[in-house]
């Protein structure tokens, strides 16, 4: 009893600096939280501020003009949602196919693990490199043509590419092997297995790295420069071949422009509409991802 008596205090201060520890920790992690939060919303509170007024259904609906009061946005608007959707149905099939492949077919042999850590390297790569690359392939030597849809979709989907391959791989492997186990005992070929049982429930993990991925498409701006993409078109594209603008580069001009109307409403309502065009995107992936959930 003696004895115990002597432990106790021992014991009952380890366990007050580990609750301290435990609760100092926490309230770091808040305070991180907190400051990448309440930043994120001061500047939108701020770019908000400056597009009222200027964010109206013409603005919207009209072409740019060098009067800053009829200036509008929809040819970008209407090429950024064009290069987006080109983007989306080529790296989500090749991303997912190639995910596919390396982690279900794929030997772990020294080609494979040099072709992984190729798509990590790609990964960090900086968007310029992807520009020039683009240039070179879909410009010069596939003859896409500068600034084309066709063009930029291309070449911002390679940027985008290893992000999606990836996290794709990373959904996949997380699906519990035991499960494909299962599924072979029932008699299932390998394709039945991941089509039917790794697919599905990877699915979720997939589609959160491709709205990632797209986030970050729809705001580059250097790869479009280096294909000669124009930073203001004043007509609607009619197809896969039209030069078409995009809402970054739109933005990047207008705040090229000496007058303080384009600086800072114009520019702001710009801002405004890219983040909508953003989460609704977003927003519609997630709605997707979720209903994979509810069915896995």
């Amino acid at each position: 009893m003696a004895a115990d008596t002597r432990d106790a205090p021992a014991d009952s201060g380890f366990g007050q600096v580990s609750r301290t520890k435990d609760v100092a920790f926490r309230l770091l992690a808040l305070a991180a939280t907190l400051v990448g939060i309440v930043s994120l919303a001061a500047l939108l509170a701020n770019v908000t501020v400056d597009a009222v007024g200027w964010l109206n259904w013409g603005f919207l609906t009209s072409p740019p003009h060098p009067d800053p009061y009829e200036a509008g946005f929809l040819p970008a608007l209407v090429g950024s949602i064009a290069i987006m959707l080109v983007i989306a149905l080529i790296t989500f099939p090749v991303g997912v196919g190639a995910a596919v492949y390396l982690e279900e077919y794929a030997s772990d042999g020294y080609l494979t693990r040099f072709i992984q850590l190729n798509i990590a390297n790609l990964a960090g790569v900086p968007s310029v490199v992807y520009g020039l690359l683009g240039l070179g392939l879909f410009v010069g030597l596939l003859g896409f043509g500068y600034g084309t849809i066709l063009a930029a979709a291309f070449t911002v989907g390679l940027l985008i590419l290893p992000i999606i391959i990836i996290s794709a791989q990373e959904a996949i492997r997380a699906v519990p092997d035991s499960q494909r186990q299962a599924s072979y005992g029932m008699g299932a070929t390998k394709w039945q297995t991941i089509r039917n049982v790794v697919l599905p429930r990877a699915m979720p993990g997939i589609m959160t790295g491709t709205i990632l991925a797209l986030g970050r498409a729809i705001g580059e701006t250097a790869p479009l420069i280096m294909i000669a993409a124009p930073t203001t078109v004043f007509g609607m594209p009619n197809s896969l071949f039209s030069k078409v603008s995009a809402m970054p580069l739109q933005i990047y001009n207008w705040a090229s422009y000496p007058q303080t109307e384009f600086q800072y409403g114009v520019v702001a309502a710009g801002v405004v509409t890219l983040l909508v065009v953003l989460l609704t995107i977003n927003s519609i992936a997630i709605i997707i991802r979720n209903r994979y959930q509810q069915r896995t």
